[in-house]
């Protein structure tokens, strides 16, 4: 069974996330959508936590939809299987962990209700009754998973929508675990990522939308949603091409196909969270000291206050060499091998000077090349060896995602630090596609360094990273 696909918004019939509910005909309003309340916001009430989820619900509002709803039998794939009630758990059931304890016919008859599906009665499970309480699952063949590009209403540009069909009840970004803003009781955003979750009270299920968009359609029911930003900034579309671009789709595809054909929902939150930019306020750092200046920008350091470390922070003369190692950054780093890349934190923008900076990993070894004028003779083959390496695997990682350095030097070799001598690539900055036949036959680099052949007017090149070596 196909888990996911692309689909045509415009197209009515295109899909439907949970295919055997129907849409609520009145907004369901007793399941919260921020997990950290502990009172129902529209009678008071002290919520209620589901028993297999973390999802939380009022019990007096679900008796109230249940008194007004029609049909709730197929609205809902909620139900009680017992006629006691704990009152820190779901209506008409048991408390599991009482009952594991006293009563274990009870348990396992209670465990022994949610090996199957709700909706199709599928088996979910392989395991013993004991995986249900470690393991929750759903049917896939119940709840589809979808996601497609569509055009956002604000900007001529291409937006990535994940289509829940669940009610994703976070409080933080998954990206970047910042507080998710609240609009209303059915929308939230994270402001530094740019991710918007829209919530459809007729249906229970959520679009996640990475990237700038006026209004939100549910797949299910059709309804369309206004979105709400908490503040306007001018600066926004330009953050949004900074933190999107088509390889989010690549990236968001695997996963989805990835997922079991019975799926735990916390898979559907680490779909959305598999992306690395991250947008740091500038207040965050202080004792901001300048340490050098090149041709494209200058380098600063910088205490990173919430995690109390040294950061480099690298100001760039204009856009275009900032958003081109933004680009090399988010194609050559490989979760793998990330080890020999200097680290990418994320990025911020000075209120002053309206420029946007990189914060990178501080290297507090410096770079290879003061490192072997200081300490070539006391260097033994094994160290070099292991240099060699390092410096290898880094630049293997950035060859084999398509991608070639130009500035390949021994003052771009960093060491991490003197105690566990690991060294790293730094300077993106100069880095392209090898697929990119745009060249203005500038010649960059340190001069001794730099291949013959780009002397005679050819193109930089993997051949030429390895001369550089």
């Amino acid at each position: 069974m196909q888990l996911a696909k692309v689909i045509n918004i415009n197209d009515e019939n295109s899909f439907d996330p949970t295919p055997r509910l129907k849409s609520s005909h009145i907004p369901i309003k007793f399941i919260s959508f921020d997990r950290l309340y502990k009172n129902c916001i529209y009678c008071g009430e002290k919520y209620i936590r589901a028993l297999f989820c973390s999802q939380k619900y009022c019990k007096k509002c679900l008796s109230r939809y249940i008194t007004d709803i029609r049909d709730n039998n197929i609205c809902l794939d909620i139900y009680g299987t017992l006629d006691l009630e704990c009152n820190e758990h779901e209506v008409g059931r048991y408390c599991l962990y009482y009952l594991d304890n006293h009563n274990k016919s009870i348990y396992n008859k209670v465990i022994e209700s949610e090996k199957n599906c709700k909706l199709c009665g599928k088996s979910l499970y392989q395991g013993t009754v004991k995986d249900i309480m470690s393991t929750f699952k759903l049917c896939s063949d119940c709840y589809l998973v979808s996601f497609e590009w569509i055009e956002s209403t604000l900007f001529k540009k291409q937006v990535l929508i994940f289509h829940s069909p669940l009610w994703e009840d976070e409080s933080y970004c998954a990206n970047c675990r910042s507080k998710l803003i609240f609009t209303s009781e059915c929308q939230k955003h994270c402001a530094n990522c740019l991710i918007f979750y829209t919530g459809c009270r007729y249906c229970l299920t959520t679009n996640i939308i990475f990237g700038l968009t006026g209004q939100s359609q549910c797949k299910k029911c059709k309804r369309i949603s206004l979105i709400v930003k908490s503040n306007e900034d001018n600066d926004d579309l330009f953050l949004n091409d900074i933190i999107y671009d088509s390889s989010l789709f690549d990236n968001i595809a695997n996963s989805v196909n990835a997922i079991d054909k019975y799926f735990n929902p916390l898979a559907l939150s680490r779909i959305s969270s598999n992306y690395r930019l991250k947008y740091i306020p500038y207040s965050q750092f202080e004792g901001v000291e300048k340490m050098t200046k090149g041709g494209y920008g200058i380098i600063y350091k910088a205490t990173w206050l919430p995690k109390n470390k040294i950061v480099i922070l690298k100001r760039f003369k204009n856009s275009k060499y900032f958003l081109n190692e933004l680009k090399s950054i988010r194609h050559c780093f490989n979760g793998l091998t990330y080890g020999y890349i200097i680290n990418f934190y994320g990025f911020t923008k000075d209120s002053e000077s309206n420029n946007y900076i990189l914060v990178m990993e501080y290297a507090s070894g410096g770079d290879l090349h003061k490192h072997l004028q200081k300490n070539f003779t006391n260097i033994t083959w094994f160290q070099k060896l292991n240099i060699l390496k390092e410096i290898l695997t880094g630049l293997e990682n950035i060859h084999s995602n398509e991608f070639i350095h130009r500035d390949f030097h021994t003052g771009n070799i960093l060491l991490e630090n003197l105690r566990f001598s690991l060294w790293k690539i730094g300077d993106l900055g100069l880095s392209q596609s090898v697929n990119n036949k745009s060249s203005n036959n500038e010649i960059y680099g340190v001069i001794p360094y730099i291949a013959p052949e780009i002397f005679k007017g050819s193109a930089f090149s993997k051949e030429a990273d390895i001369y550089s070596l």
